[in-house]
Parts: structure tokens; sequence; C-alpha cells
């Protein structure tokens, strides 16, 4: 079997922060909005209301812009400057739905932007400087890295992997034993997040495509989780790659 040579370009955070930028720009603007149409009803009810209502939704605007500012330039300095855990949590949770919807409106695939996502997660993550002992960090892969037709399936036990050098499992193999770090493969989200809730790792390194690291950094937060996107040269869940220097990068990273 022969993967296709060209591999694609993957975009980096700044696509993702300057659709972001925009999306806190224009939710200001909403609330600017709301209050410019309540303004006039509720002086009818009391003169003091259209004030009170102004400070509140201008306080609001202002929060979502300083926000805003504060990733921004925790992004493009790698510093953890103020509440970045606290702030990511606010994108993962609420800001990315709309992120992505503004994204989609203006012709940008999905895909394209939850990988500009996850660079960014990864930005934020280790502007945190988090140190983590070896027992401490899981490595988290895909069922696909293997390759579908051998005899001995590494889920659950990657400890099984006989090392042929055919597929990934066996240099992230050889990680886990130079670390000494746990390795798990899941077969889906739910055994994921099943193997993240018993071995309680502090951070997890984990290889998947677009739509599962996304999901699964949505799932674990305020988890910290470094986002590794694996190659698909046969079409997706089937026979996945990974580059393991990659792996190798983020664990030096991260461990303390």
């Amino acid at each position: 079997m022969k993967a296709d040579p060209g591999q694609k370009k993957l975009p980096g955070k700044l696509l993702f922060v300057s659709l972001m930028g925009v999306t806190c720009i224009l939710i200001a603007g909403v609330i600017a909005l709301l209050w410019w149409i309540q303004n006039t009803g509720l002086a009818g009810i009391n003169p003091l209301l259209p004030t009170i209502s102004g400070i509140t939704l201008g306080l609001l605007a202002a929060a979502v812009l300083l926000g805003t500012v504060l990733l921004l330039l925790t992004t493009a300095l790698g510093k953890d400057i103020l509440f970045t855990r606290f702030l990511r949590g606010i994108v993962i949770k609420f800001l990315f739905p709309l992120i992505e919807f503004i994204g989609k409106l203006i012709g940008i695939q999905r895909d394209t932007i939850r990988q500009s996502f996850i660079a960014m997660n990864n930005s934020l993550v280790l502007s945190q400087k988090i140190l983590v002992k070896a027992d401490r960090v899981l490595i988290l892969l895909p069922h696909c890295i293997q390759l579908f037709d051998c005899e001995i399936k590494v889920t659950g036990a990657i400890s099984k992997c006989a090392r042929c050098g055919r597929c990934d499992i066996k240099g992230i193999s050889e990680l886990g034993e130079k670390y000494q770090i746990d390795i798990s493969v899941a077969t889906g989200g739910t055994l994921a997040r099943k193997i993240i809730t018993e071995k309680r790792p502090k951070l997890v390194v984990a290889v998947a495509c677009e739509g599962d690291l996304t999901s699964g950094i949505k799932d674990c937060y305020p988890l910290p989780v470094l986002g590794i996107l694996n190659d698909r040269p046969f079409g997706p869940c089937y026979n996945t790659r990974v580059e393991t220097p990659k792996i190798d990068d983020a664990l030096k990273l991260v461990l303390g």
C-alpha cells in the first residue's frame, strides 16, 4: 500500500484567533444593539432603567472584548497572562460553536477551523508552563493507528504489540518505555472518556482526527489536553499514521 506523498499544510492558530476576534466583536455589537432596542421601553417604566441596563450591558461587552485581547496576547506571546485556564473554558464551551458557524458563513471548512482550534488550544495549554510527572501523563491513541489487518489487537493493552514496524504503534511504544508513560488505545469517544476517568491523568497527549480531538478537548476540560492530528493517507479511520517525533516533542515540553 502506498500513501499519498503530498501532505497538506495545516493552518496555525492565527485563523482561529482571527475568527474568535471577529466573533467577540459581533457579540459586543449585538449587546449594544440590544441596549439600543430596549432603551425606549425601559425609560417608560423607570427613567433610571436605561442607565442601569446600559452600564450592565456595557460591562458585559467590555468583558468580552477584554477576554479576547487577553487570549490574543496569551496566544501571541506564549505566556499565561491572566485567567488563561478560565478563558480557555469560555472558548471551548461557549464560543467554539459560534466561531464554527461564522466560519461556515464565510466559506471556511469545518475541519480547517478545527485544525486551527487545536493549534490554539495547544498554545494555551503550553502557555501555562505545566510540568507533570511521567506517571501522571496519558498518551491516548485511536485504534485506527494500528494496521486494520493486524492479528494482534492492542486495544486495552499496547504491550501486546509485536513491534514489527508496519504501523506507528512500535515507535509510540518505544516512547512510552523511554519516558515510562502510560499509553492507551481507544475505539471511540465513550471508551476514551472511560479510560481518562479510570486513570485520572493530570495531562493527556491525544492523537486523533479533527472531530475526535475537538470533542475530546471539550469533554476533558479543565483537564489539559495536547492534541496531535493523525494523518489519513487511506481515508478516515483506516490505517492512519502519526509522526512520532511530534508526540516526543510534546512530552519534552510538559514532563517535569
